[in-house]
């Protein structure tokens, strides 16, 4: 988020163009993508704790020492693929973390209000970041995302400690350990008290994974509700700036409400998802399509819509509803990791936030040229037929991956 509203103001000022800036904004995704399932493979072979750690130094490191100038391209391109290779340790590690902390009836909420910090970030991203931009300059937003790095990392070298013991009673409803430490044998419960793990003694299905179908179900939405996740998150400035001309200065809190819906939304997800489950209201198969089903549906209508709103009150209400229940599906493929392999959450994490990644790639840099295309027609960019494309793929990809979901996704453990 900071560096989209960054490198707009910066671009712009010395003429980028759509096409120009799109391939620069999808390079993040570019190193993102590489790390993915490497980073699910080192969080469960050294544990989330220490890939965490890494990669918050390694990203807050790139952002304090690079300069932010457009002109200069090659060093941007490095230093957005070295960010994006850090920042893909993130999530497999998280994953990897909740799985052993966190039991079976505790999983939607838990992953919701984890997953929920990015939204939240976005929110006051919104918020802040274009008042710092006007002025500090482009410069003071990797200043200040340094320093809360920084601090971070900090805190969570001297706060975390390793994977739960055995005995812990999170580790225990979590079934973390339950096939790999017979009581007689002091020589492996010792390991994992040390912050060993599973991956020491059994051998990943890499094939079963890559072949099951639930997986894949997984894995498709997780690339729709990225490819409508990055699209907003990166155009969103600049169709307020050029399709509604407007300032983001001059639109003060209104322009958070997408990302602080996304938040809230989240939660509520997880809370709904984890007492239709524990009531026994809903099988956890039932709640994940659900949830899934009806938060990509509305998502999908809302995105179409947006483009025939013409104010910033339309464009914000269509844009939070939108994320906010693609925030809200993430109560169902999000959390289905840690249904249907919770001992290889972080791998299949890494596989399936590889898919969310590709669609930041494809989906940030097709709407540069989408727009390219459009201005080649003689269209002007404040014009809403500009626009409709890049908000209907999304849409059609929500409504074709919660099909998919429907049909192929289960609530049960299929790796043991």
């Amino acid at each position: 988020m900071g560096f989209s509203i960054a490198y707009t103001v910066a671009a712009d000022a010395i003429g980028v163009d759509q096409s120009r800036k799109g391939l620069i904004l999808s390079t993040f995704y570019c190193g993102y993508v590489v790390s993915q399932v490497p980073g699910g493979w080192a969080a469960q072979r050294l544990g989330g704790r220490h890939v965490l750690l890494m990669s918050f130094v390694l990203w807050s490191s790139t952002c304090a020492l690079v300069p932010l100038d457009p002109s200069k391209v090659s060093i941007l391109v490095l230093a957005r693929l070295l960010v994006g290779v850090a920042q893909g340790f993130i999530f497999p590690s998280i994953h990897t973390v909740l799985a052993q902390w966190v039991p079976p009836h505790e999983r939607s909420r838990s992953v919701s209000l984890t997953m929920s910090g990015m939204y939240l970030g976005a929110a006051g991203g919104m918020l802040l970041l274009p008042t710092l931009v006007k002025y500090k300059g482009p410069q003071s937003v990797f200043v200040v995302e340094a320093a809360l790095g920084a601090i971070w990392s900090i805190l969570w070298f001297k706060c975390a400690s390793d994977p739960p013991r055995s005995d812990h009673p999170k580790a225990m409803a979590a079934g973390f350990g339950d096939s790999l430490l017979p009581k007689t044998r002091l020589k492996d419960k010792m390991r994992v008290q040390n912050g060993g793990n599973s991956l020491n003694a059994i051998k990943i299905p890499w094939k079963r994974i890559i072949f099951s179908l639930p997986v894949w179900a997984i894995v498709v939405n997780n690339f729709t509700f990225h490819y409508a996740l990055y699209v907003l998150m990166n155009w969103l400035p600049t169709y307020f700036e050029l399709g509604l001309q407007l300032s983001l200065q001059e639109m003060g809190s209104s322009k958070m409400l997408p990302y602080l819906n996304m938040f809230i939304f989240s939660n509520i997800g997880g809370v709904a998802a984890d007492h239709l489950i524990t009531r026994r209201i809903l099988s956890v198969t039932k709640t994940r399509k659900l949830l899934n089903t009806v938060g990509f549906i509305i998502a999908a209508f809302a995105l179409m819509a947006l483009p025939y709103f013409r104010t910033s009150m339309g464009t914000v209400f269509c844009s939070s509803l939108s994320l906010g229940f693609l925030a809200l599906g993430r109560a169902g493929f999000a959390v289905n990791h840690l249904d249907v392999a919770p001992r290889y959450a972080g791998i299949v994490m890494g596989v399936s936030n590889t898919a969310g990644t590709l669609a930041g790639i494809v989906g940030v840099g097709l709407t540069g040229s989408i727009l390219e295309a459009a201005k080649a027609a003689n269209l002007d960019l404040s014009s809403s037929e500009s626009w409709r494309s890049v908000f209907f793929v999304p849409g059609y990809l929500c409504i074709f991956s919660s099909a998919i979901f429907l049909i192929f996704a289960t609530g049960e453990r299929i790796f043991e």
